[in-house]
């Protein structure tokens, strides 16, 4: 089991940056693929981001403004988010996987004011 926690959401004007982050514990952090999604209401979870060996990973939508991150140290994985618009308002979900395990956290809110 991996155990998934994140924050850094909020409110912020478009044009603006937040940075998320995602503690993971229970098992070894490195050795998984941290990935970063989003979802409205009423839209499926959509990919944004992901991180592993192979290197970083982005939806088009974000590549430019936004960057992935981690601190294996630290069992922590950072979505940084700039240049934000209202269009990435969502609730960002933080997921580790290993092949057939999936482990969700339990989302943070980002809204964005135009």
């Amino acid at each position: 089991q991996v155990r998934l926690v994140e924050s850094g959401g909020g409110l912020v004007q478009a044009g603006g940056s937040l940075r998320l982050s995602c503690v993971a514990s229970g098992r070894t952090f490195s050795g998984y693929r941290m990935a970063w999604y989003r979802q409205v209401p009423g839209k499926e979870r959509e990919f944004v981001a992901a991180t592993d060996w192979n290197g970083a990973s982005y939806t088009d939508s974000v590549k430019g403004r936004f960057t992935i991150s981690r601190d294996n140290a630290k069992n922590t994985v950072y979505l940084q988010m700039n240049s934000l618009k209202p269009e990435d308002t969502a609730v960002y979900y933080c997921a580790a996987v290993r092949n057939r395990d999936k482990y969700w956290g339990q989302g943070t809110q980002v809204t964005v004011s135009s």
